[in-house]
């Protein structure tokens, strides 16, 4: 990547000083030359099933959060909005609930926050385009954009569990307090979970916490502090062992 564009990312973010970065995992490719004799097919139609089978559960998790109704947020919300990126990705990143710009579009983080998290992954080498999975612990826009409630987080957190389970990501990146205590059932303030490494579910998916980019335009003197707990996540990351299982 040439030095301005990775200058532009961390001006973006508000870091003035470029660190080296290690190489993203799975960046490089190669090509594999099958062995098959001629006329024989090269690949067991057992993967395409299972990648068929996988796309419909994505299908019907989507068609669920769109109809859902089990909580009053539905009532005014223009779309549920479920997650965006890739959906095999290593990282996922899991934020609070949809602002006005992702009820209207569907997306998240596509508002000024969305743009301002953009520039923070790209900071990292990642991309809702190819190498993240970005969502949000509500589906539905609270009004005003006030903090979720309870039994709102109850109805949904069903939703980003399965999200989490067909994601099967490596490393979890919480963004801001709210997703942070939801998703490791803690009340415990920003400062004190940020700077570690938790662990969430069954299978102990690393976690790391960040603070919201919604807040950092907020409070622009902290933007330093959040690229302190990127390069902590990219350091976790790289500690995380390639085993090539994502089934």
């Amino acid at each position: 990547m040439p030095g301005t564009r990775r200058a532009d990312y961390l001006q973006a973010i508000g870091i003035d000083r470029w660190l080296p970065r290690i190489p993203v995992e799975g960046a490089a490719s190669s090509t594999l030359e099958s062995s098959a004799p001629a006329g024989e097919p090269t690949a067991s139609p057992a993967p395409v099933a299972a990648e068929e089978a996988l796309e419909a559960r994505w299908q019907g998790l989507r068609a669920e959060v769109l109809q859902c109704t089990k909580c009053p947020l539905h009532q005014g919300r223009t779309q549920g909005v479920v997650g965006v990126g890739n959906p095999q990705a290593d990282w996922m990143v899991i934020g609070e609930a949809p602002g006005a710009e992702e009820d209207r579009r569907g997306e998240p983080f596509v508002g000024r926050a969305g743009q301002l998290l953009d520039a923070m992954l790209r900071s990292i080498r990642l991309s809702r385009d190819s190498n993240v999975y970005i969502a949000n612990i509500l589906k539905s826009r609270p009004p005003g954009n006030r903090d979720p409630r309870p039994e709102e987080v109850a109805a949904c957190l069903p939703y980003l569990m399965r999200q989490i389970e067909l994601v099967r990501p490596k490393l979890l990146l919480a963004l801001g307090r709210i997703a942070a205590q939801n998703l490791l059932s803690s009340d415990a303030p920003l400062a004190r979970l940020r700077g570690r490494v938790h662990h969430f579910g069954e299978r102990n998916t690393p976690l790391v916490v960040t603070y919201h980019p919604a807040y950092l335009l907020r409070s622009p003197a902290d933007k330093r502090k959040a690229w302190e707990d990127l390069k902590f996540a990219r350091s976790v990351m790289a500690g995380i062992p390639t085993d090539g299982d994502r089934s």
